[in-house]
């Protein structure tokens, strides 16, 4: 299984980074909070099953990233996300480096997965997150469930939130797959599981 993770997402997905200012950014007219990521509380997860019996899990080390937010009102909620896709890691030196290549994300050719939210809208019991996520140099519009919690003031006095986003994509929708042996028991849904602490700026 050395070949075999694919994916990611996050995006990932995603969403976050280390602490970025907001400068020129598409909605500068809305009047919500602004809030820079915690990277060393931040954690950009993802899984793909292998052989239909089994979740293989791995991260992304280096992302970066933009979040406003009027409180807690997660409706209000807008993320720019960015995330180095060299950075994968699921504990093998060996499937990283195959992940890295021509066979699926191409790194040298297109280094960046990024994320752009539009709109936050009503999803089962809560909401979802959709936006533009583009891999390699493919974008689709993708819905992603999230949750926002309160606003807690932290020990130095600052004030922080958690965002926890998690959702699936087809990773073939993205041209993230090839006809070799190792894709074969792979699965197609990539899984994210991205958890965010950020700190209001």
């Amino acid at each position: 299984m050395k070949k075999v993770l694919t994916f990611l997402m996050a995006a990932s997905v995603g969403v976050a980074a280390s602490v970025t200012t907001w400068a020129g950014s598409h909605d500068d007219e809305y009047a919500g909070d602004r809030y820079a990521v915690d990277k060393d509380h931040t954690t950009v997860g993802f899984s793909i099953r292998h052989l239909g019996i089994t979740n293989v899990r791995g991260h992304f080390n280096e992302f970066d990233g933009k979040i406003k937010i009027d409180g807690s009102d997660v409706t209000t909620l807008s993320i720019e996300a960015t995330i180095q896709a060299a950075s994968i890691d699921t504990n093998n030196d060996s499937r990283d480096d195959h992940l890295r290549s021509e066979d699926f994300f191409e790194v040298e050719t297109w280094p960046e997965i990024t994320f752009h939210s539009r709109e936050v809208v009503s999803h089962n019991d809560g909401y979802a997150l959709v936006g533009d996520m583009t891999i390699k140099d493919v974008t689709k519009e993708v819905k992603l469930p999230v949750t926002v919690t309160e606003p807690v003031e932290d020990p130095w006095g600052g004030t922080r939130i958690g965002i926890e986003i998690k959702g699936a994509v087809d990773r073939n929708d993205f041209g993230v797959a090839y006809d070799g042996l190792a894709d074969r028991g792979i699965g197609a849904m990539a899984n994210f599981d991205i958890h965010v602490q950020a700190i209001k700026q």
